[in-house]
């Protein structure tokens, strides 16, 4: 009972945005292996009881407890990726699932011979890694389980307790007393250890024993069996609801004074190191082409969006000026009314915007600039503009056009098949004035679908990059492979696997990381990765507008197509001199 603690002060921690700190990690982390152990150990206290502690109990315990791991690590996250991908569309049917197995999990573990609640814990651990923690499907577990289960829990306790036994006499009281100080104690000498260990600061072990100290359901559930069987006495019983109470309280306000203190730091550091590239308030644009698409590209936008930012999520749809534009105004805004019942269950609000315009890209552009956005987010195009451009006039033209963070993408698969975060970073590109937004995203997005990070890139921009995410804070899992040639696509194309989620970080014309040989491989990204997720980011335009762009007529096309026609053929012809 000591040793079990319950994460009540979570909450405050994720408000205030600080859920990712190395401190409440290594607390989840420690929660996670208390509470596994503690109940392991109360079926061993509870066979003790019942007189079959022998060989037999176990053996018994042990090949149940293997069969129990197995089917929860193993086949049910089998079960659920199969369920989440064919049944995509169904939310409703999501939580039913994971209710299922959650109910499932807790039988099995009755059947090994441990307590229901022990499955419910290890249910959790297994369903963890595909359930985004940004998904409308946790948002709803997070609510059903805090505002039913859990006050449905406490109740159920407290109908147990008898306030005569409290009132009758000072045991209780002095059992109470005795249980809380020690609880406390204990907790804050395990955080005081922790601090030496890894070096935190005095805020942070205050952290770290605000959200251990709390003592709640996992402590209700060893005092109930112990109750239930006889082990304990009504004193004990009724010592510890008090003492839930008494930590419940201390936690809470533990938390959040230290919470708060570390809030402020991580913002006042963030607004040093990442100056005006750090998005506070950040609007995210996602044109629609087709609203088939937009369910997907939502998801996606939920998924790396700024938890603080109190702005919407902008749905766009362009509308040719003839005839039917009204008509296909209306149909529009009826389209998009599930999307923002979507966005809701997530609690992030959605704005849809129709506008009529000759010319899509145009019109994208445009608004993009009056809403004052901070990134969009298109859809991958049609392979008909092949020939001479990267995916042809229209979105060649966005990417010209639009100087906001560029994310284009193709969804083959559904973000749980994804194994790994494939980081392509041609030579120069961290020196782009959006890079660190983009690398925050990067890092968000690993984190959300518990993928590591592995970055194709040469020495010095790996060396770069591994420095940004230092300056930031960014705790994700990033790798390294070393890409020296460019040109050799083979080199990069080798170690990809099929289910590596692959964002390749490009430039525009005219910016200081750009180089023409990358202009054709996304066209052959796009041809050899047929089944990978596949995101084209274009961060930031950095380019610095010029006295020549107020000339509308002017044009450097030719002379950009003569001098990149020289470059390929200088390519060309080193390549033969090497050969021979």
């Amino acid at each position: 009972m000591f040793a079990t603690h319950t994460l009540v002060a979570y909450p405050i921690v994720s408000k205030l945005g600080i859920a990712k700190n190395q401190a409440v990690a290594i607390t989840v982390g420690g929660t996670i292996l208390t509470d596994t152990a503690v109940l392991i150990i109360l079926a061993v206290i509870m066979g003790s009881a019942q007189g079959s502690l022998n060989q037999a109990f176990w053996i018994k315990l042990g090949i149940s407890l293997a069969i129990f791991s197995a089917i929860m690590f193993l086949v049910i996250p089998r079960i659920a990726k199969w369920f989440f991908k064919k049944l995509e569309s169904e939310k409703h049917a999501h939580y039913i699932f994971v209710l299922s197995v959650v109910f499932f999990a807790a039988f099995l573990a009755e059947v090994a011979g441990v307590e229901p609640i022990i499955g419910a814990f290890v249910a959790g651990l297994a369903l963890n890694p595909l359930i985004p923690h940004s998904s409308a499907l946790m948002n709803r577990i997070e609510f059903i389980g805090n505002s039913l289960f859990i006050p449905f829990f406490l109740i159920s306790v407290g109908m147990l307790v008898d306030i005569s036994v409290i009132l009758s006499g000072p045991t209780a009281l002095i059992v109470a007393a005795t249980l809380s100080v020690v609880a406390i104690f204990g907790k804050w000498i395990a955080a005081f250890f922790t601090q030496i260990v890894f070096k935190y600061t005095k805020t942070e072990r205050q952290l770290i024993f605000g959200l251990s100290s709390a003592h709640a359901a996992a402590t209700l559930a060893v005092i109930l069996v112990g109750f239930k069987a006889k082990i304990l006495d009504e004193n004990i019983l009724n010592g510890t609801i008090i003492l839930i109470l008494i930590t419940c309280i201390v936690a809470s306000f533990a938390t959040e004074k230290a919470a708060k203190k570390i809030a402020i730091c991580e913002e006042e550091f963030s607004h040093e190191d990442a100056g005006k590239d750090q998005i506070l308030d950040e609007h995210i644009l996602i044109p629609l082409a087709k609203t088939s698409a937009a369910a997907t590209l939502l998801d996606f936008a939920l998924l790396i969006k700024d938890k603080k930012s109190s702005n919407p999520v902008t749905l766009l749809t362009i509308v040719p000026n003839n005839d039917q534009a009204e008509k296909n105004i209306l149909k529009y805004r009826k389209a998009v009314d599930k999307f923002v019942v979507q966005a809701s269950a997530s609690e992030v609000k959605i704005n849809t915007i129709a506008r009529i315009d000759h010319n899509p890209a145009s019109g994208i552009a445009r608004t993009s600039k009056e809403i004052m956005s901070d990134i969009v987010i298109i859809g991958w195009p049609k392979k008909t503009g092949f020939l001479d451009k990267i995916f042809g006039e229209n979105v060649d033209s966005i990417i010209n056009n639009v100087d906001k963070s560029l994310f284009i993408c193709r969804f083959q698969r559904t973000f749980i098949e994804d194994k790994r975060l494939v980081f392509i970073c041609p030579p120069f590109s961290e020196r782009g004035v959006g890079f660190q937004v983009l690398l925050q995203k990067i890092c968000r997005l690993s984190q959300e679908l518990s993928i590591p990070i592995v970055i194709y890139a040469e020495y010095k921009t790996h060396q770069t990059i591994q420095q940004i995410a230092n300056n930031l804070r960014l705790n994700a899992k990033l790798g390294f492979k070393s890409v020296l040639e460019w040109d050799d696509f083979e080199a990069i194309s080798d170690e990809i696997r099929p289910n590596d989620l692959i964002v390749f970080n490009l430039s525009r014309k005219g910016s200081v990381s750009y180089h023409s040989i990358f202009d054709r491989l996304p066209f052959k990204f796009e041809k050899f990765f047929n089944d990978n997720n596949i995101i084209l980011v274009y961060p930031h335009d950095d380019r610095k507008e010029s006295a020549m762009d107020a000339y509308e007529d002017f044009t450097a096309t030719p002379l950009t197509k003569s001098i990149e026609a020289i470059e390929q053929i200088g390519r060309g012809l080193g390549s033969i001199l090497k050969k021979s």
